[in-house]
């Protein structure tokens, strides 16, 4: 696993297993992380986004090939997913608006058909683990994740999906949540449906499988990705606290409905309202790991993910501030990160 990922000075030589890999969603918190990742293993780096002067902002920047890209416009993804595409990394997730199933769905349509009549051999698509439960019982949210992954499954291309619960990273969406609303709440509100056991992951860990999928021998398929502790979110609340020394009490409410908690933290959170109203919304059932095949299939020999320990003690190290993000833990908080973070 590579901790630190250092400023390559040339873009690397193209390797005999190098691939051409159009990362859709670069501009996101993944994305960032995912592709100086890449361009260490050898890869060269379409890095897609709906606004390529939203990608200058990066350190790597200059050492990825920016393509235009807008899932919702079926001729952008069809001029985006070329014959010289090998494989795609699809980061893309509309949580931030309150209608977001239907775009989603549209968009992934339009980049699994862009793949069919292009050269495309594998896809690895990010998504969130689903619960054993009906879909019935399902979060929007999460429903639209199995959607996704259902549409892209049904490519000519070979599709890994990597289904994460909390992905833990300065900058990391669900990580900024829980460490904002830990930092500014002098006490922590526990409803009884807050009381679900969830599995984070780190984004090293994360990266490493994203990479190691473009070239596992492997059939489509999905994979649960858990960082092998699964605890209770409070239990979880808890360790952030503990590790950012800071004192704070938990007070169980059983009362409370979803939704008035979702409404609170949007209020007191710096996250975009609709994204807390879905991250919320998912904290309704288990979220941990069925299984842990993805280590056999995807993992290096001996691999053992970070603890919650180690990640939240790594997130939370803040870097001098004018250090520049290249030479940066990638678990910190990078200065491309969004401005809520």
């Amino acid at each position: 696993m590579a901790d630190v990922f250092h400023l390559v000075d040339t873009p690397p030589s193209v390797e005999e297993n190098a691939l051409r890999v159009l990362v859709v969603g670069a501009s996101g918190y993944i994305g960032s992380r995912v592709i100086p990742a890449l361009l260490n293993a050898g890869h060269q780096v379409l890095a897609g986004a709906r606004d390529t002067a939203s990608l200058t902002k990066f350190w790597w920047f200059e050492q990825v090939t920016p393509v235009q890209i807008d899932v919702l416009d079926e001729q952008s993804t069809n001029r985006a997913i070329t014959q010289e595409t090998d494989a795609i990394v699809y980061l893309v997730h509309g949580m931030a608006s309150d209608d977001f199933s239907q775009a989603d769905r549209q968009a992934a349509l339009n980049v699994r058909n862009s793949a069919d009549t292009s050269a495309v051999r594998r896809i690895v698509y990010v998504s969130g683990i689903i619960p054993n439960v009906s879909t019935d019982d399902l979060s929007e949210h999460l429903k639209s994740r199995l959607q996704v992954e259902e549409v892209l499954s049904s490519s000519n291309a070979t599709v890994i999906t990597l289904r994460a619960a909390m992905v833990i990273g300065g900058g990391s969406t669900s990580y900024e949540l829980m460490s904002q609303l830990s930092d500014r709440l002098p006490m922590t509100i526990v409803p009884d449906w807050m009381n679900h056991l969830v599995e984070p992951i780190a984004v090293v860990d994360l990266v490493d499988a994203i990479i190691r999928a473009l070239e596992a021998k492997v059939s489509t398929r999905n994979y649960d990705i858990g960082g092998g502790e699964p605890l209770p979110y409070p239990d979880l609340i808890q360790r952030y606290t503990e590790e950012a020394e800071k004192e704070r009490i938990q007070l169980p409410l059983g009362f409370l409905p979803e939704k008035l908690v979702a409404q609170v933290a949007a209020w007191i959170a710096d996250v975009p309202s609709p994204t807390v109203k879905a991250l919320m919304e998912s904290l309704q059932h288990d979220m941990k790991a069925g299984d842990q095949y993805w280590k056999a299939d995807l993992a290096k020999p001996n691999f053992q993910p970070l603890t919650v320990k180690e990640s939240l003690r790594r997130s939370l190290n803040l870097p001098n501030e004018q250090q520049p993000d290249e030479t940066k833990d990638p678990m910190q908080r990078w200065s491309s990160d969004p401005t809520w973070t």
